[in-house]
């Protein structure tokens, strides 16, 4: 607790300054049943958070930074010849388990987000409120072996994939690669990925200029006749506005196409 205390004032100069990059942090990642008030996780009425937006916690951190990540499968530690050992006990009881945190007050009791990976499916457990180390151990090692023995995983696309080209209008060039800005994966319960579609829709009508990242249609992911996951189709580069009369020769063909269309 003093070290995140010291961090925070060096970082932005007070507690307070710093729970208020927490929550702009946590907004933009959407834990929308979060608002911290202080970087310890002491108790305070208007400090609290989700199970929920702890797993999105935890998989930013091991997506976005790695190297951070890693910290969190070391078992022990030395400093000043005193040994400091890692809290999460699954550590030393399943080999796949590589994190993530644990937490104690009186109020929220013994809590854990765990992350484990085996045959390359990634799952996140959260567990609140039990009553001891052993028993948030054993119900987040409940709720692992639960979902890898039910639930499979599959990337449909990757992230900056070219997976269609847009036409253009009044461009430099005729049309835009698209593609997804994060991977397109998803985990649900065994036998049903089988059962999924994938499909595409393009912004009609797309007119140049076109920056990097632009929003340019859409991939829904469709479980029968319902959407169960939907991305936006990204440009994967710009496209600059076309000489003068490359544009004034699309706007005469834009005149006529939205006569007939």
């Amino acid at each position: 607790n003093d070290a995140s205390v010291a961090l925070a004032e060096h970082i932005a100069g007070s507690e307070e300054a710093f729970a208020d990059m927490m929550n702009k942090t946590a907004a933009d990642l959407g834990m929308s049943n979060s608002h911290f008030m202080n970087p310890t996780g002491l108790p305070n009425p208007e400090h609290y958070s989700s199970a929920h937006d702890m797993a999105l916690l935890a998989r930013a951190i091991i997506d976005i930074d790695p190297a951070h990540y890693a910290i969190y499968s070391q078992k022990e530690f030395f400093w000043n010849n005193i040994k400091q050992p890692n809290r999460n006990l699954l550590l030393w009881r399943d080999k796949t388990v590589d994190g993530l945190k644990t937490g104690h007050t009186e109020e929220a009791g013994y809590c854990m987000v765990a992350s484990a990976v085996r045959d390359g499916q990634r799952l996140i457990a959260v567990v609140f409120g039990t009553n001891s180390e052993q028993s948030r151990a054993a119900e987040t090692q409940k709720l692992l072996t639960y979902g890898f023995r039910f639930f499979e995983t599959q990337t449909f696309y990757q992230k900056g994939t070219e997976l269609a080209q847009a036409p253009v209008w009044k461009g430099a060039t005729s049309q835009v690669k698209a593609g997804l800005a994060n991977d397109l994966t998803m985990t649900m319960p065994k036998g049903q990925l089988k059962r999924l579609q994938a499909s595409m829709t393009l912004n009609p009508q797309l007119t140049a200029p076109i920056a990097k990242g632009d929003v340019i249609g859409k991939v829904e992911v469709k479980l029968d006749e319902n959407v169960v996951h939907s991305a936006d189709l990204i440009a994967l580069d710009g496209v600059e506005e076309g000489g003068f009369f490359r544009r004034m020769w699309d706007s005469i063909r834009l005149f006529f196409y939205g006569l007939f269309n």
